[in-house]
């Protein structure tokens, strides 16, 4: 059993961080973010060029230093530093920014020449960060600052749980002799859990267990990459691998959102990725998972956990803009609890790879669910049954795009436009089948984020849903008005084969619902024209007005909690995201409608990709083929 579907094996895990102790060996950085305004502008009287105003500023600790941080906020009690600062300003920065985290900083030596601390500076005009400035690139370690670091290093590592070794500047604090000491050390204790993070020195270090990025992981293995989300999984395998036979010790390869692939050396482990809608900033991602996953392991996590818990932790980091955040335990179980995991990239993302029932459009995407057990089947509604709505993204993405620009919709300037527009689309995309609610809390955010509009002007989730719900509704009026004149027929606005096809479940006895993320009383009065409300009963569910839950996660937990059931007894067909991955939460079986919404039949590719990465057991594009689809779920014998 996974132990994290347990939330107390997760809460007991980082009861067991709070005993710990870690040390941090690194390049110690601080990001520097200056907010520039081009409106405040003067000429410098020494050389009558424009200045740039920097109208607020503010220091974080970076690289191994945002290790740290993510250490102490995980809440590891002792936490201990290692490394080299300059005698500038911003070495005492660093120092003072150490000490207020709570650090021991005795193992940072200062040295007076030679070395500059290093500083990532980053002007941000707005929201987009411009040129950045780099303190600290042509330092050199002299040999006294070579030796008392390694004398601290042997001083102290032995007596911590875990060392972290973090590597990101060329000319940084590895000599030969300073790796050699760590390797020394990593090769003569069975009880320290060392564990690399190096941009471009791994194949340097020994015996310790290796996090690395995918197309680091291709250049250490001799091929180049260019970017992690175009590394196969097949070729990350090979270089998992070929890393162990180096090193011995387990490897994950960090592959952003599509998970990471864990090679322990006996087997390989792909654990799924998290879909963040919105905004996100991937920087310090790195430094939290690494920070997770040693934490994990040095409080007695297996590797697979460790992993499990360092991708949710960055993803909670990414969605921290412009800073380089961390994870508390608070907001890691919180993610647990939401997370919307990508199952599958690589198939989702290339149709050459689908494998169908024979003689059908029916794809197999796993085996793994049991057959002849199905007692309970959910439906979503919009573009899984019904297509009165068909075309809501075509209302929708004009009124978000208003609604950020304001009263300079129709003046600004049109690079301005097209990246709201842009934004805009890509999170409708992102959050198709999720409640409209959630959906304007959103565009609450990037409404405040954009600025055009001035706080007291901005509407409330709820006040924008009413706007948007009124052009849909006059949308959907003007359909149903044809099918009351006769003018169009129920065929017309279902899926081919969708109402014969619950009848058929209806009869079989079945016990059929309905959830939606659309308001509950239009739910029921669309099931009502199109003529299907009954098979349902009172089992309908929509929008109440509660935007704090969510109404298919509450509807699939109802049902399996009411019912007591197994989550082999349970079927969701759904054309969202959102209604696969709860039902996949449970156990249950996930069968993906990937529907043409124009035609009512045949395959939209798009919507394959996205309901294969939410978890999708089947594929299918319409129900013209249930006796296949029947076969599958109850005839416990059926193949695919």
């Amino acid at each position: 059993m996974n132990q994290l579907k347990d939330k107390s094996y997760l809460v007991k895990i980082f009861s067991e961080i709070e005993k710990i102790k870690i040390g941090v060996i690194g390049d110690f950085t601080l990001d520097a973010y200056w907010l520039l305004d081009d409106r405040i502008s003067e000429l410098s009287v020494e050389t009558g060029k424009p200045t740039r105003a920097v109208v607020k500023q503010r220091y974080s600790l970076g690289g191994a230093g945002n290790v740290i941080s993510n250490l102490v906020d995980l809440g590891v009690p002792e936490v201990f530093a290692f490394g080299i600062v300059g005698d500038d300003i911003f070495g005492r920065e660093m120092l003072n920014q150490l000490q207020k985290r709570g650090a021991n900083a005795e193992g940072i030596i200062i040295q007076e020449v030679d070395w500059d601390t290093p500083v990532y500076g980053k002007p941000y005009m707005g929201t987009v960060e411009q040129e950045r400035i780099d303190f600290g690139r042509f330092n050199r370690m002299d040999p006294i600052t070579e030796k008392s670091l390694i004398g601290v290093l042997l001083k102290v590592v032995p007596k911590l749980d875990a060392l972290i070794v973090n590597q990101q500047l060329t000319g940084g604090i590895y000599s030969e002799g300073v790796i050699r000491t760590l390797n020394e050390l990593a090769a003569s204790t069975s009880k320290e859990i060392f564990v690399l993070d190096s941009r471009n020195m791994s194949e340097w270090f020994k015996g310790m267990i290796c996090k690395i990025n995918a197309t680091e992981a291709a250049r250490i293995c001799g091929e180049r990459k260019e970017r992690d989300g175009f590394v196969s999984v097949d070729d990350i395998r090979k270089y998992a691998r070929q890393i162990y036979e180096k090193n011995r010790k387990p490897v994950y390869i960090s592959r952003g959102d599509r998970g990471i692939v864990l090679y322990s050396g006996d087997k390989y482990t792909e654990l799924p990725g998290v879909q963040i809608l919105g905004q996100v900033d991937p920087v310090g991602a790195g430094d939290t998972m690494v920070a997770t996953i040693t934490a994990v392991l040095a409080a007695g996590g297996n590797y697979e956990v460790a992993g499990e818990i360092g991708n949710l932790a960055a993803a909670v980091t990414v969605r921290k803009v412009q800073q380089t955040g961390t994870a508390s335990p608070e907001e890691i179980v919180d993610m647990w609890e939401n997370a919307d995991y990508v199952y599958r990239p690589e198939l989702g993302d290339d149709i050459r790879r689908a494998r169908y029932i024979e003689g059908s459009e029916v794809e197999i995407v796993t085996q793994d669910f049991c057959r002849g057990s199905v007692q309970h089947v959910i439906f979503d509604h919009d573009g899984t049954i019904s297509v009165l709505r068909q075309g809501w993204e075509a209302i929708m993405e004009p009124l978000m795009v208003r609604f950020i620009l304001g009263g300079d919709y129709t003046t600004v300037e049109e690079e301005t436009y097209h990246h709201v527009v842009e934004r805009v689309r890509e999170y409708i995309d992102q959050s198709t089948g999720i409640e409209t609610i959630r959906q304007m809390q959103a565009l609450v955010g990037m409404v405040r984020e954009f600025g055009f509009v001035p706080e007291d002007q901005v509407l409330t989730a709820e006040g924008y849903k009413e706007l948007y719900n009124e052009a849909l509704i006059r949308h959907v009026e003007a359909r149903l008005a044809k099918l009351r004149r006769g003018e169009l027929e129920v065929s017309d606005f279902v899926i081919k084969g969708a109402v014969e096809f619950i009848r058929r479940l209806y009869a079989k006895g079945v016990t059929l619902y309905l959830a939606s993320g659309t308001d509950q009383a239009d739910v029921v009065r669309e099931a009502e024209s199109l003529g299907y409300a009954h098979f349902f009963q009172d089992r309908i569910y929509g929008y109440m007005g509660d935007a704090s839950t969510n109404t298919k996660r509450r509807v699939i937990k109802t049902i399996i909690g009411e019912n007591k059931l197994e989550g082999k007894h349970l079927v969701c067909f759904g054309d969202g995201p959102v209604e696969l991955r709860e039902t996949k939460r449970f156990g249950g079986i996930a069968i993906g409608v990937a529907s043409d919404e124009i035609r009512r039949y045949g395959l939209n590719v798009s919507k394959r990709a996205r309901l294969i990465k939410a978890g999708a057991d089947l594929i299918i594009p319409d129900y013209s083929q249930s006796d296949k689809i029947f076969a599958l779920l109850f005839d416990a014998n059926q193949q695919g």
